[in-house]
């Protein structure tokens, strides 16, 4: 059995996979063109997507599009404050803030948040003290080119350094980060070789929904009708043991998901 622990919230990680339904509060993702910028539509998102069978909702403020600039800590608060204040007591599932700020991280631990989604790929003593004190479950981003070697590497690094830093092994969770700093060739590679490089004993996630690797390798060159590439993706990190899977379209991917765990649970029997 794999127990994430995200302070009050055991998220067992071994019964089956995971979705986490993500919620861009951004004027420009390039995923959906703003679709959720209004707090009450991001609300509103976040509730559909627990209706369709979420496990965790992921919010975020920080667009990751291509050339775009980091907007501060001010502001992505501004942004995060009526979509969190919306959701109290709505949701039931757990909480993730998409942030690499430790005081936007320890803002959204206030006000209900039970994970971090830090993309920033850096282990640092400020956001480890946010998520000692807090208790938060954090999802620790490879964020620099690189494949297999490379994301085994930092993760065995990260995971000793942040519990150096007194963050609890069983609140650490590893994303081998898609689409951040990587060439397509490494991208790609990182998605068919799992196996070689995720940590047994961490939680791991995967993130590929509507990113330019699988615009490339589908053809499809509209973020938003991506899906069965996105799919094809899906199921490939689900047989190779992937956790969690982080999402855009819930209840289309969720077919896929519950397919690839099927099969999955079909293998380990007859092995």
């Amino acid at each position: 059995m794999m127990i994430w622990q995200c302070r009050d919230k055991k998220i067992d990680c071994s019964k089956k996979t995971l979705i986490m339904a993500i919620i861009n509060v951004t004027p420009d993702s390039f995923s959906d063109g703003g679709k959720n910028f209004a707090p009450e539509q991001a609300v509103k998102s976040a509730l559909e997507a627990q209706e369709n069978g979420a496990d965790i909702i992921d919010i975020g403020a920080q667009s990751t599009r291509p050339g775009h600039t980091p907007i501060s800590d001010k502001e992505e608060w501004k942004r995060l404050e009526p979509v969190l204040s919306g959701l109290k007591g709505k949701i039931s599932i757990p909480l993730s803030v998409d942030t690499f700020y430790p005081f936007v991280a320890q803002m959204a631990a206030e006000y209900g948040a039970d994970i971090i989604n830090d993309v920033s790929g850096v282990v640092r003593r400020t956001m480890a003290h946010v998520v000692k004190s807090t208790g938060c479950g954090w999802v620790i981003t490879f964020n620099a080119e690189g494949a297999q070697r490379e994301a085994a590497e930092f993760f065995n690094t990260s995971a000793g350094r942040a519990q150096e830093m007194g963050v609890k092994k069983e609140s650490i969770c590893f994303d081998p980060g898609i689409g951040f700093s990587k060439t397509r060739a490494q991208d790609l590679a990182l998605l068919a070789n799992i196996k070689e490089y995720r940590l047994p004993d961490y939680p791991f996630l995967l993130g590929t929904s509507r990113k330019r690797v699988i615009g490339l390798a589908s053809g499809q060159p509209d973020p938003e009708k991506r899906v069965y590439g996105n799919i094809a993706a899906d199921t490939a990190a689900v047989l190779a043991g992937a956790n969690i899977i982080r999402l855009h379209d819930v209840i289309n991917e969720k077919q896929g998901i519950l397919t690839a765990d099927a099969l999955k649970s079909h293998v380990n029997k007859m092995n």
